[in-house]
């Protein structure tokens, strides 16, 4: 267990998530920030003892009875900290009270394990994007 505690709808600056995007090799993505918040269902934040967000992810779609998990980042500094296990179990709590029944979640194979030990069913799946993303 972290720590840390996990706030949803943590208050956050709109260079934070970027800065931390950007610690774990991230694009920073700074055009979508903050409005990107505004358009999840909700989202959760860590921060260490100074003030500096070291965790972050989020909930979006269509709420009822799905959403997705998107976007879970711990600060290579506090990784294998329990921080990103409690930040899934936060996220997933708080869709159980806002009665979302079914999340998921992509991520890249290697990562297959954290999620698995969070509680996900790990499966096949696709992605597509964009030719000029």
């Amino acid at each position: 267990m972290s720590l840390y505690p996990v706030v949803i709808h943590l208050p956050l600056k709109d260079y934070e998530v970027p800065d931390l995007r950007e610690s774990i090799g991230w694009d920073r993505h700074d055009q979508y920030f903050p409005e990107l918040l505004h358009r999840t269902i909700f989202w959760a934040g860590v921060r260490n003892e100074v003030g500096r967000l070291i965790g972050f992810g989020y909930i979006t779609g269509p709420g009822m009875p799905h959403g997705y998990m998107e976007d879970i980042i711990v600060h290579p500094e506090f990784q294998n900290k329990g921080i990103g296990k409690s930040l899934v179990q936060r996220l997933l709590e708080e869709a159980n009270t806002r009665k979302i029944g079914i999340i998921t979640v992509s991520f890249d194979p290697r990562n297959g394990d954290f999620y698995e030990r969070c509680g996900f069913l790990t499966s096949g799946g696709g992605l597509w994007t964009r030719s000029d993303h």
